[in-house]
């Protein structure tokens, strides 16, 4: 399960630490190959190390990137951008976006960017659209609006930045499990060089928060994606003359299910450990002796929502993601607006599980025709008799199967029921620049 459902993290402060050089690993351009993150802890790239850039026909092309408010730029022309995005997910889709801004646009200052290329004939449409916003990296009104950066609580300590510092994040990058620029491949270096470019300028112009940034702190980056190579070499360039420090290291996972063509359920259940396969059949036999199990889509989520958030809450309680406060409240926005603007047959769904007539069980997925992510979930407890949560995974999992995806994608966060399901990590990585001169 994704972002959903986690409690606050604890904030870290204090400078990043000098070390030697970070290679630049270069990769191609399929989301199916996810190589090895950075180790934690990672090492500053420092200047003058050796930092290869993919090689494509437009790397010299002159590109220059503008701020464009989100609500400035067409829904049409933003997922047309998504579209042309090889390591895009549903994260990257306007709908999302808009969802977010929506629901959580007074917690952070929009900062979004499009690159747009001068001598081109349509030289104002965009070339590449880079989900932006900034705040500092904890605020006041964080803990009891769940709206401050946070990890699944596992993974390794990253490079601690100081809670006053004023960030630039990805935008919706609180409820993202990934995150990257909107761009053809070809366009990549050119697009990294302008962005880098825009973002060395103390501020943006008419910003209300025209403050210098202390920290571009980008995370949820795949370790495959060459956006974070490109990045890296952009940003590279300003070391020594901005008095930048620039560390890549990996940040989390996001475990995942590679799902067969042509696999059926038995044969997925085969591929699993004897006592794994085992529990799973026994769980599902004793829900299944207790009435018809059936996994349904909502027709009407917006007008089932309430039922959703009833049953989240029965699991997760105040550590959920719906508490009687203004967060809870901002939460139920966000969840709406992604239906409202998904659209009823768009890429998200909610489901129930239901054994006999009584709903034990509810989840939320984005499906892209490739892979369901199972993005949230509630339970009943008064069920657990009936082991819902490994019910509604199992249905799930054949539900993907069914509908011929070839991936199972339980998002961030290394809890282990995932693994006893066959998941492999799939890590994503952080991309940090500290102005360390003034």
């Amino acid at each position: 399960m994704g972002s959903g459902g986690r409690a606050g993290r604890a904030a870290r402060a204090g400078p990043p630490a000098a070390g030697a050089i970070l290679p630049i690993v270069t990769h191609a351009t399929t989301p199916e190959l996810d190589p090895p993150c950075p180790p934690a802890p990672a090492e500053p790239i420092t200047p003058g190390a050796q930092t290869p850039t993919l090689t494509d026909s437009t790397a010299r092309r002159p590109l220059r990137a503008v701020h464009r408010p989100f609500d400035a730029i067409a829904p049409a022309t933003w997922d047309a951008l998504a579209a042309s995005t090889p390591w895009a997910t549903p994260f990257s889709r306007w709908a999302v976006h808009r969802a977010w801004w929506d629901a959580y646009g007074a917690n952070a200052h929009d900062q979004t960017l499009v690159v747009i290329d001068d001598a081109a004939p349509d030289g104002a449409k965009p070339v590449a659209i880079v989900p932006l916003m900034h705040r500092h990296e904890v605020e006041p009104d964080d803990a009891i609006l769940r709206t401050r950066m946070r990890g699944a609580g596992h993974a390794a300590p990253m490079m601690p930045v100081a809670p006053d510092r004023k960030a630039v994040f990805f935008g919706a990058s609180y409820h993202a499990d990934y995150a990257t620029v909107l761009a053809r491949p070809a366009d990549l270096s050119a697009v990294a060089r302008a962005i880098a470019d825009a973002l060395a300028v103390d501020a943006a112009p008419g910003d209300s928060h025209p403050d210098p940034w202390d920290v571009i702190d980008l995370r949820r980056l795949r370790c495959g994606d060459p956006v974070a190579d490109e990045l890296a070499v952009a940003f590279g360039a300003h070391l020594a003359a901005d008095g930048w420090t620039v560390v890549r290291e990996r940040e989390e996972v996001c475990p995942v299910l590679d799902l067969a063509p042509g696999l059926d359920y038995e044969g997925y259940l085969g591929t699993l450990g004897k006592k794994e396969r085992h529990e799973v059949r026994r769980k599902v036999r004793r829900a299944e002796a207790a009435g018809d199990v059936r996994l349904e889509r909502s027709t009407d989520p917006i007008g089932d929502l309430d039922e959703f958030v009833v049953l989240h809450q029965k699991r997760w309680g105040a550590d959920g993601l719906f508490p009687p406060t203004p967060g809870g409240a901002q939460s139920r926005a966000f969840f709406g607006g992604l239906f409202e603007h998904c659209g009823p047959d768009g890429l998200i769904a909610l489901h129930f599980l239901t054994v006999g007539d009584r709903r034990i069980a509810a989840g939320i997925w984005f499906d892209d025709g490739e892979t369901l992510y199972f993005y949230n979930a509630g339970v009943d407890p008064e069920a657990r008799d009936l082991s819902p949560g490994v019910v509604l995974v199992a249905r799930s999992i054949e539900m993907a199967l069914q509908a011929g995806r070839s991936r199972f994608d339980f998002l961030r966060g290394d809890e282990p029921y995932k693994y006893e399901w066959g998941a492999r990590d799939v890590p994503i990585q952080r991309l940090l620049v500290v102005r360390t001169a003034s």
